[in-house]
């Protein structure tokens, strides 16, 4: 089985002059702005300053009906429980709506399913667990709106229930006694993206100001809803949803308290993950603190993530964070050995099929969507990897946009126990007596959907871009975008017919490919390649590349260079 390596150019195309003209910001950013779909000036300007606007909480269906149910329990001291799930986004739903029922005087806990006993979302043990710990009101953060049987039980064992959850609606809303989804036909497209964090801040921020404006704090003072954003920021970037409306102005803010640095949690998986405060990014969430933070669920108790999180003091909070990085360091490996267990079982095919599915007794269920994502990124298909059980198989899928992996799983739903999740990732758990069945249907949904179809990556490209233009002005024009995420990628740019003064492989294995190129004016640009170190050797004179801009400090010195997405050679005069 070959992988793929081609990607397919699209070159956004450039804004009209009169557009350009009337747009006050730089006519680099007029045309990035103009490509991706900002038509008209004010809806530029719109985009440009919605990294300070903000939705109504009140609005969202059902607010109302939540609030006065976690007010009345809370007066009358009723039990509460959190009930989260594994990954970034859940815990710190979790912790976000903990720290604000506990600073009001609520007698709340938090419940993080294990994911190898559990698995995802509500489940008719722990809903038992609660109801004999005397819980009273159940309340689940980025879970719970397909979870129709196990909210049946939790009512009929004395329960209110309150879903806050942001996924995909089933055939039926959950019987509970108030949903908070922005999904639901009810609500306007304003709360539409908003993570399962993002969910449980609108119901904190409407405890926090009726709270405020009723007196009834409780015993404590309710915090201030700004000092939650940190949490929000980090589990709204780690769950991919998309960096545009209000997900934007909740980041860019949550950024600045996460590099405030005063959440303790925090600030020692900083510290041990080496990133200074004031330089955490997009980028630095998604690749350095969340992985840490994720790892707790895959390869031992989430938990761990969301005492982190809720640590009171640095003391407490540097052990769990060292104990969260070596965890980490497990799950990279076993990662790797995951990912080379699944190219044996499909790299026998000659042909990428439409779908790949690998399964195995040995697959650890906390890796096995590392690996579904590790085999999109090498072949551009969909991917399901399942971690195989006894009874019970717990499956993870990715995909490609040409594909919506959970409408498929929609479609096999009779021969799973229980599924859920988005476009591009989901998750299910399958009786392993039906992995075979299960293995087959999907592949036919792929090739009804795909057959035939070239299947190749595409590669947006934002701007034509002459190297002589870049600049530091350039760079700052460009960060009016951010904060970069999903559906607001770092611009791509692209500059033609440049030429190649030095290359070299750098990195383990000369993985790595790095680059001196120059404009024919005698200026030259750093460039980093990184996975092109085959090119090493073989580039032509003359090369097309496609790039993001980046700012490199190396000993104190900031320089501009060249993060290098894909080459070719030029074809031009």
């Amino acid at each position: 089985m070959s992988t793929r390596t081609d990607k397919r150019w699209l070159i956004h195309s450039p804004a009209p002059r009169a557009f350009i003209d009337h747009l006050p910001v730089s006519p680099w950013l007029g045309h990035i702005l103009y490509g991706r779909g900002f038509h008209t000036v004010s809806s530029a300007l719109d985009f440009l300053r919605s990294a300070s606007v903000r939705s109504d909480p009140f609005a969202l269906a059902d607010m109302e009906k939540a609030v006065a149910i976690i007010f009345e329990a809370i007066g009358h001291q009723e039990r509460i429980a959190v009930f989260g799930d594994y990954d970034v986004d859940g815990i710190t739903a979790t912790a976000l709506l903990l720290e604000t029922l506990q600073s009001m005087g609520a007698q709340a806990i938090g419940h993080i399913p294990q994911r190898s006993g559990e698995g995802y979302g509500l489940n008719p043990a722990a809903v038992r667990m609660l109801a004999r710990d005397g819980i009273g009101l159940l309340i689940t953060v980025d879970c719970g709106i397909r979870s129709v049987e196990e909210i049946v039980l939790a009512r009929s064992l004395g329960m209110r229930v309150i879903v806050t959850d942001h996924h995909s609606l089933g055939p039926q809303l959950p019987p509970a006694d108030a949903v908070l989804n922005p999904r639901r036909p009810e609500n306007t497209d304003e709360f539409g993206l908003l993570a399962g964090v993002g969910v449980a801040f609108k119901l904190a921020q409407v405890l926090i100001r009726t709270s405020a404006a009723l007196g009834t704090g409780g015993a404590r003072t309710s915090p201030d809803e700004e000092s939650l954003l940190d949490l929000v920021a980090l589990g709204t970037v780690a769950d991919i949803v998309p960096l545009i409306g209000e997900n934007r102005s909740l980041v860019s803010a949550g950024l600045r308290k996460i590099n405030s640095a005063r959440r303790p949690g925090l600030a020692a998986l900083m510290d041990v993950a080496g990133v200074a405060p004031g330089t955490v990014d997009t980028h630095t969430i998604g690749y350095i603190l969340a992985p840490r933070l994720n790892a707790a669920g895959r390869l031992d108790d989430a938990t761990l993530a969301l005492r982190l999180l809720m640590a009171p003091d640095m003391g407490a909070a540097l052990a769990l964070a060292e104990r969260l990085n070596a965890i980490n360091e497990d799950r990279r490996s076993i990662t790797l050995r995951t990912r080379d267990q699944v190219m044996e079982l499909v790299g026998v095919q000659r042909v990428v099929p439409p779908l790949i599915f690998a399964a195995s007794p040995d697959f650890l269920s906390g890796i096995v969507g590392l690996a579904a994502s590790r085999l999109v990124d090498e072949f551009y298909r969909p991917a399901v990897v399942v971690a195989i059980g006894d009874r019970l198989s717990k499956g993870s899928a990715r995909s490609i946009p040409e594909f919506h992996i959970t409408r498929a799983l929609d479609e096999v739903a009779n021969l799973l126990e229980r599924h859920g999740g988005h476009a591009a990732a989901a998750g299910f758990t399958v009786q392993t007596s039906r992995l075979d069945e299960l293995r087959e249907q999907l592949l036919l949904l792929a090739e009804r959907d795909l057959g035939g179809r070239e299947l190749v990556p595409t590669l947006e490209i934002d701007a034509v871009v002459p190297l002589r233009e870049l600049s530091w002005e350039f760079y700052r024009a460009l960060d009016r975008l951010r904060p970069y995420g999903e559906g607001n990628p770092q611009p791509v740019l692209v500059s033609q017919g440049v030429g190649v003064k030095t290359m070299r492989a750098v990195g383990s294995g000369g993985q790595h490919l790095k680059l001196q190129l120059h404009d024919w004016n005698g200026e030259s640009w750093d460039a980093i390649a990184f996975k092109q170190g085959y090119w090493s050797g073989r580039l032509p004179q003359r090369v097309d590349v496609a790039y993001t801009l980046d700012r490199n400090v190396w000993r104190g010195r900031e320089r501009l260079q060249l993060r290098v997405l894909d080459i070719r050679p030029s074809i031009g005069p």
